[in-house]
């Protein structure tokens, strides 16, 4: 199948039909506040309290009333001392409370005057050097969450700080979607693992399996249950085979090689053969050979994507559409990468009629530098790199040009 890149479908199209078999699965977990990090809330997070749940301290200072210090250098008496976790008593006229970060506000007082701008004095009063307004340095009962409010929306992709929240709100553990279960398995004679030839005994021809290592590692990061089903020959029936065993229990079956138009590329025959093909190359950058199909499994269908065997083509391709695959799948709700927009510190005259993700770095001065070697094979550009370059169809770049980057920090996870 030679489409020219003009017949085949952009990576916005080839995303948004994808997405659009992309159903939130059914089933979710119940997992401790602690082990939720980067699992998808599966219903609202509403709190039963509100945040703070009373007004208090900002800050180690003095609660005093305002109307006790008309002007700067008054002298009040200490009457109560007030740490965080304790409850003091009514703060009578004309005295000043010490009081703690976190300790609630005694009633009758409106302000906190830091420590800083106090001088203690010997006989146990306070001079307060600063004449305070109403409501400084006090923390509001429920400024922060208000009871009744939802704090963390379903669809929500939890973080550390989703985490925090979440404690924070008396929440010991959370609903989340189910993960989803991926068969994983790379086809291709000339693959070998590492640890079982050495280097210096590798036949001609042959290479150790990369993809398998990155493409294992990204599923799990994303919340994946990963079955790791190896290698696969090169052989149609084998690869029938492998596809039809692998839709058992999984929800998705990933592949990596195979999927191109050499007479060794047995993935889509076998996927026409055992359910559905939907799509098949698409005008991107590295990854044009790239699958998206079904397969009968128990009882229902399994989703198959065959992603090509090069391996900055596997890990672009990942990246920008199974990524957003699978997070729809656990019902996310935020399924694009971040991108910023940021100054290139290089020119890039050979604009494709593909859409291209370029890999770069920032430098020093924040612009992007590119790595020499732009093949699809050159795995060195993903490791040297620390994000992706992603260029229109058919715009060049020159030094200055303001580009949209996807920093891999934000497409690893």
């Amino acid at each position: 199948m030679n489409n020219p890149a003009a017949a085949l479908k952009t990576l916005d199209q080839a995303l948004a039909q994808l997405l659009g078999y992309a159903a939130p699965l059914a089933g979710q977990d119940t997992v401790s506040t602690f082990e939720a990090d980067r699992r998808v809330l599966a219903a609202d997070l509403r709190s039963e309290l509100q945040v703070p749940p009373l007004d208090n301290s900002a800050m180690d200072g003095y609660a005093v009333r305002c109307a006790d210090v008309p002007a700067a250098g008054t002298v009040l008496p200490v009457a109560q001392r007030i740490a965080a976790g304790d409850v003091g008593t009514a703060l009578a006229a004309g005295t000043a409370a010490r009081i703690f970060t976190g300790a609630p506000l005694p009633a009758g007082a409106d302000a906190v005057v830091m420590q800083e701008d106090c001088d203690a004095l010997e006989d146990g009063r306070v001079r307060i050097r600063v004449q305070p307004a109403p409501g400084l340095a006090v923390r509001r009962a429920g400024e922060d969450v208000a009871r009744g409010a939802v704090v963390l929306a379903r669809g929500t992709r939890l973080t550390p700080a989703a985490l925090g929240m979440a404690a924070s709100i008396g929440v010991a553990e959370l609903p989340v979607a189910r993960r989803p279960r991926v068969a994983l398995f790379s086809t291709g004679d000339e693959l070998v693992m590492p640890g079982e030839v050495p280097p210096a005994r590798m036949r001609p021809g042959a290479i150790y399996n990369s993809n398998r290592f990155f493409l294992r590692a990204l599923l799990q990061r994303l919340g994946c249950e990963v079955s790791d089903l190896g290698i696969v020959p090169d052989r149609l029936d084998a690869t029938r085979e492998a596809l039809r065993a692998a839709a058992r229990g999984h929800d998705l079956i990933l592949t990596s090689g195979g999927v191109s138009v050499g007479e060794e590329d047995h993935v889509k025959p076998a996927v026409e053969a055992l359910g559905r093909l939907e799509l098949w190359q698409i005008a991107i950058k590295p990854g044009k050979p790239f699958a998206y199909g079904a397969i009968a499994g128990d009882g229902a269908s399994c989703h198959f994507i065959g992603l090509p065997g090069n391996p900055v083509s596997s890990l672009v391709t990942f990246v920008v559409l199974v990524r957003p695959f699978l997070l729809k799948l656990q019902g996310a709700t935020a399924l694009a990468p971040a991108a910023v927009r940021l100054p290139a510190a290089f020119d890039w005259k050979r604009a494709d009629r593909r859409r291209e993700f370029l890999r770069a770095r920032r430098n020093a001065d924040g612009a992007l530098e590119l790595f020499p070697n732009q093949g699809s094979g050159v795995l060195t550009s993903v490791a040297w790199g620390d994000g992706l370059v992603d260029t229109p169809a058919g715009q060049p770049i020159a030094r200055g040009d303001s580009v949209r980057f996807l920093p891999f920090e934000d497409l690893w996870g």
